[in-house]
């Protein structure tokens, strides 16, 4: 299956960025809202600079099966960039998906920023400091967190064959590279 495969093969990428956003300190309460101002400004830039490209690249058969009129997420992430007094940007990083496979790769990155945004946001909202924090990214599916991850799983592992599983990883790749690197 294409997600265990991705899941493997990007479980570095995965740590290192843990560890740019001091995740660590979400979970010991001292996560600072400069620490959280990072954490969005960065994932900001990913979406803005790959949500279009991505949801482009996909065919109808992906956008119906993905629900992406639901999966949006630089509307919601802007809400929180004015939330935190930080400005708004232009694309100004080159960053292509060679095929919908790549875009795949790629959404599987954002969707599991979700999925562990979702224990970020409830985490923070306990921490001192994080009142007034609306979390309009990191709680965008609310209680169907859980759902829109496993049909992004299941649609990935039921379309993608096992000769386009490097094209997928080559997409993830790209996005954490761009993540890792974007400040």
């Amino acid at each position: 299956m294409v997600s265990e495969y991705l899941k493997q093969n990007t479980a570095d990428y995965h740590d290192a960025a843990e560890k740019l956003f001091n995740s660590e300190k979400i979970f010991n309460k001292t996560f600072t809202l400069e620490d959280y101002k990072k954490i969005i400004h960065t994932n900001y830039l990913m979406l803005l600079h790959s949500e279009d490209k991505i949801f482009n690249s996909l065919s109808e058969k992906y956008a119906d099966k993905l629900q992406l009129a639901d999966r949006k997420k630089l509307p919601l992430i802007e809400k929180d960039l004015e939330s935190l007094s930080l400005e708004n940007q232009l694309a100004s990083h080159p960053l292509e998906f060679e095929n919908e496979h790549e875009a795949l790769g790629a959404m599987y990155v954002i969707e599991g920023s979700t999925l562990g945004g979702n224990v970020i946001a409830k985490q923070l909202s306990k921490t001192e400091g994080f009142d007034a924090v609306t979390f309009n990214f990191f709680g965008c599916y609310q209680e169907n967190t859980g759902p829109m991850w496993k049909n992004f799983k299941e649609v990935l592992d039921t379309e993608v064959t096992e000769e386009k599983y490097g094209e997928v990883l080559s997409g993830a790749k790209k996005l954490y590279s761009f993540l890792l690197n974007v400040n």
